[in-house]
């Protein structure tokens, strides 16, 4: 996996990103662990739809179209949930909150790069 920074509208919102880009990563996903710290994430590439079932905790699902803009932002996705966007075709999960805290909404257009 690698990782990457979070930009959003010029800025860097201090999220250290980590990218699910192989089948075994996305799979994987954040499954198994204890919490996700809220200054990181999780991009999964090619992945219109995720499930919270074997999660600990809560997070944030936003949806990304092929552009890396926001198409759908769910909040506080508890465990035992499936999600799904016809348009997505990358998926952030952030830690619950975390959307709200980056005042992400739908529409925005979201890079992912390396630190400056």
């Amino acid at each position: 996996m690698t990782t990457a920074h979070l930009y959003l509208r010029g800025r860097d919102c201090g999220v250290a990103v980590t990218v699910a880009d192989t089948s075994r990563t996305r799979m994987r996903g954040l499954l198994g662990r204890d919490h996700l710290p809220s200054g990181e994430a999780l991009l999964i590439k090619r992945c219109g739809a995720v499930h919270t079932f074997g999660m600990r905790f809560a997070i944030d699902i936003v949806f990304l179209d092929r552009h890396q803009r926001v198409v759908a932002i769910h909040h506080d996705v508890p465990k035992r949930r499936v999600l799904f966007n016809l348009r997505a075709r990358q998926t952030l999960e952030m830690t619950a909150g975390g959307a709200r805290r980056q005042s992400l909404s739908v529409g925005d257009s979201l890079v992912f790069g390396a630190a400056q």
